[in-house]
């Protein structure tokens, strides 16, 4: 397709574009959303198509209903992950998509995903009972601690010990590089990956790769060699499931779902959790309004009543509606030409649905870079209106279990900790890899125990 066909956007040079949307993508994509509307053209990464972004709700509920044989996502669409693999779900595409989907999505919802309310819960008293009263501490560290804990006893099944202390050491250091920027340029770059040994960046992370890989697939051998029916984390699931043909999942595969679901769901949902505790702390009536709807639940509240909570969920859906932890949806690649709008495009033409931009329409969200959880409240938002996690055929899998590990968390630690920020400077939001978070992890000060209810969780069977 020829550029002069594609919708308008930035004349720079592909560099340019590319060196402004890794140093200040926020401003940069509203500075086009308002030069040139909300369907644009950017030039990004090297060798690459041009990618089409869109926040306009109906181009975006057209790309999230097309048929997959017509648009679709995964590795031709540039989505190449050397950390997740090829064998991940986001990686894949057509029947092996699918296929790969119907086999995660019942561990990840419903009764199953209830069961692990009592271990969040423990989890994060854990980490929290580490919390030293009038001492300033950094909100997203602790938040990472407690995502990673759930992730590793829940979807890995690991018990406090040698390889559970390794593999949180190893992911640690591959998902927290020292120089965030120069991850985001290896992965957007391929030319410069490059193995110059244990000390050069490629290398290094190469190294890394293998030595939590070594682990994974132990972990999966062991499980092999002894058998446990009665076991609930999410791996030995995994391990039980079957496909229409009868077939279990292999050993690759089950290594880059696990990459997947842990990489997908560790940062993500600890830097939701931060900036959620900054804003109802930021803003003392949302907190007042919080804590009087936790109180109404009584002593002993279970994992569901909590993920019902009216205001609870306004709360945790305008944090991820104001600063996404991914600013756009996964890409979606046209396979045979497409009319959306009053475009026509071309096979090979990337088409990516803007989750940021589209959060912040005056039209849809009015003062949109203003906190009001009162919004979810007022009005039902469609899902081409509200995407935080993505849509369609790849809306994110584990959407259920994060927002019920988010609701979770957060009435936790709101029901046992008085808080206040360490100082009332606005907290920006900076890139860390391809995702976003708060500058400077939040910084925040432990007053005392709250002294009101404090509720115990309870794990339920009913259904979410």
């Amino acid at each position: 397709m020829s550029a002069l066909k594609l919708p308008n956007g930035p004349q720079t040079h592909p560099w340019v574009q590319t060196y402004q949307w890794l140093t200040n993508p926020l401003e940069y994509l509203e500075d086009c959303a308002k030069r040139y509307g909300d369907i644009f053209t950017l030039q990004l990464g090297q060798n690459s198509p041009p990618q089409v972004f869109i926040s306009n709700p109906q181009a975006i509920q057209q790309i999230f209903t097309t048929d997959p044989k017509q648009l679709d996502s995964g590795e031709p669409a540039g989505i190449k992950s050397p950390l997740l693999g090829r064998q991940s779900l986001l990686a894949l595409e057509g029947k092996p998509h699918q296929r790969q989907r119907k086999l995660l999505t019942p561990p990840l919802h419903g009764e199953r995903m209830l069961a692990y309310g009592e271990l969040i819960r423990d989890i994060t008293q854990q980490v929290t009972n580490q919390w030293q009263v009038g001492e300033t501490f950094t909100v997203l560290p602790s938040m990472q601690a407690i995502s990673f804990q759930v992730i590793l006893k829940a979807v890995f099944g690991l018990e406090d010990g040698p390889r559970y202390e390794k593999l949180n050491e190893l992911l640690i250091a591959i998902l927290n590089p020292k120089i965030p920027i120069l991850r985001t340029i290896l992965l957007l770059f391929p030319s410069m990956r490059q193995d110059l040994g244990a000390w050069s960046p490629w290398g290094k992370y190469l190294r890394l790769r293998q030595q939590i890989d070594q682990l994974i697939y132990a972990q999966i051998q062991e499980r092999k060699a002894q058998p446990d029916p009665s076991r609930t984390d999410i791996l030995s699931l995994m391990m039980a499931a079957r496909d229409e043909a009868g077939e279990p999942m292999t050993d690759l595969e089950l290594r880059d779902e696990l990459m997947t679901l842990l990489v997908a769901g560790h940062e993500t949902t600890a830097t939701s959790l931060s900036w959620a505790l900054y804003w109802i702390h930021h803003l003392p009536q949302v907190r007042e309004k919080l804590l009087q709807e936790l109180d109404k639940l009584g002593e002993q509240p279970d994992p569901n009543a909590i993920f019902r909570l009216p205001y609870l969920n306004a709360v945790c859906s305008e944090t991820l509606r104001l600063y996404p932890v991914a600013i756009s949806a996964l890409n979606r690649v046209v396979k045979s030409p497409l009319q959306i709008g009053e475009y026509n495009f071309e096979p090979g033409t990337l088409l990516n649905p803007s989750i940021y931009l589209t959060h912040h329409r005056e039209d849809l969200y009015p003062q949109s870079k203003q906190f009001k959880p009162e919004r979810f409240l007022e009005r039902q938002f469609s899902p081409y209106e509200y995407l935080p996690f993505g849509g369609g055929n790849r809306r994110c899998i584990g959407m259920a279990f994060a927002l019920f590990e988010m609701k979770l968390v957060l009435v936790t630690v709101l029901s046992h900790w008085e808080m206040e920020l360490a100082d009332n400077k606005p907290v920006q939001p900076v890139r860390k890899g391809l995702l976003f978070s708060p500058a400077g992890g939040v910084k925040m000060v432990v007053k005392g125990k709250r002294q009101q209810n404090q509720p115990i969780l309870q794990t339920s069977s009913s259904s979410v």
